[in-house]
């Protein structure tokens, strides 16, 4: 099969800085050699390649944006650029690092005290702890401010009760970020370690969706948490300060994705001959692939400016969740189109778009559907919340 090239046509490179362009180049390198070769078996196996972790804390994508406790400290767009080589991939590796990073490090950095800091981020840093973000629940997705998870006060423990569903890296996590309300019905946010008791995990195995991936449920059931892994927020602006984090990192992750399926499509087409010429010669085809191109070049021009925005401190909530509903739902259809040029040939394990097709279905739905990102987008333009 023909090597990866990366699209650019806009010659986006040259906005990037040298340290921004060597990031990128290692880590493509490091999927190149390390991750493309066995992802396919790890998928259809249904196993999350564990063995990987190492690796990915060796190159920095773990909690790549924190500064000091042993993470690399880049600029968001370098952590951009890191989440579209994994998911160039599969969406289960960005996953793993997204939720690693953005979603368990990131609130303690941001809010936890320094003795949570000092005992949790070098060793998640380093890939010795694993983490998973406890918000979604059996009955409230879209909804978080519906959860029923309590966490009770009762003198210097939290009593926590409830279950969390659909959680990325719930089965092999040492720790969770678990969002619940407190007695005075306030959402707050407690680092709870795995084996305290009352605390089970039960992983979700038949899956069409994310299979090189860990999706568990957690259940908690009078488990003990000291007090001080409270998280100093209340709220969901704690859980959403996260979200944002992980859709940022998805918006760019999925242009990865989009590539693939693009640079598989291009080589395809020119290779397979049907009526005496390659099928790159047809208009049919030739269309599919410049729309790819073009929602390709305008993702990347996108997601390029808000990490110029989110690096000065000054990218807002709905900016985000339009490049998370814009990039996701094309990166989808570029897995479709790359499989209708590919005919029969696209639904093997031969070839990758069939496996992000069914990968984005599912990054498609979780840190907000793309309906949520439009009424969320709604409401910015009406001021007038559909949701409510």
């Amino acid at each position: 099969m023909k090597a990866f090239e990366a699209v650019d046509f806009l010659d986006l490179k040259s906005e990037l800085s040298p340290d921004e362009i060597l990031i990128r180049d290692t880590v493509r390198q490091y999927v190149n050699k390390e991750i493309m070769p066995r992802i396919a078996d790890d998928y259809e196996k249904g196993v999350f390649p564990k063995e990987l972790i190492p690796g990915l804390a060796e190159l920095g994508t773990l909690g790549s944006t924190i500064q000091g406790y042993g993470c690399a400290g880049v600029s968001y767009t370098a952590y951009g650029l890191i989440m579209q080589e994994l998911e160039r991939a599969d969406s289960g590796i960005r996953s793993f690092v997204s939720v690693q990073g953005a979603l368990c490090m990131f609130p303690i950095a941001e809010f936890g005290s320094e003795e949570l800091k000092q005992k949790y981020l070098p060793r998640m840093a380093s890939g010795e702890w694993i983490g998973c973000f406890g918000l979604t629940e059996p009955d409230f997705g879209s909804n978080p401010a519906g959860m029923r998870t309590t966490a009770i006060k009762d003198g210097n423990e939290y009593v926590v009760n409830g279950s969390k569903m659909w959680i990325t890296n719930g089965g092999i996590s040492q720790l969770a970020i678990v969002w619940a309300r407190d007695e005075r019905g306030k959402v707050i946010g407690l680092v709870v370690d795995r084996d305290l008791k009352g605390f089970k995990v039960r992983n979700i195995e038949k899956k069409f969706s994310l299979k090189a991936s860990v999706t568990s449920e957690l259940i908690f059931e009078d488990c003990r948490v000291p007090a001080k892994n409270k998280l100093d927020v209340e709220g969901l602006k704690g859980p959403f300060a996260c979200l944002n984090n992980a859709r940022f990192g998805i918006s760019w992750g999925v242009i990865g994705a989009s590539m693939a399926c693009y640079d598989e499509a291009v080589n395809y087409a020119k290779t397979r001959i049907q009526f005496e010429k390659p099928i790159a010669g047809f208009q049919l085809v030739q269309s599919k692939l410049v729309e790819m191109l073009t929602d390709i070049t305008l993702a990347q021009t996108l997601v390029l400016r808000l990490g110029r925005l989110k690096d000065k401190g000054l990218c807002t909530p709905q900016q985000i969740s339009m490049a998370k509903m814009n990039n996701v739902s094309n990166a989808l259809k570029h897995a479709r189109l790359c499989r209708d040029i590919l005919g029969a040939s696209g639904i093997t394990f031969e070839y990758q778009c069939a496996r992000h097709m069914l990968n984005l279905e599912s990054v498609n739905t979780y840190e907000g559907t793309e309906d949520i990102h439009r009424l969320v987008l709604g409401e910015y333009i009406t001021g007038i919340p559909a949701y409510k």
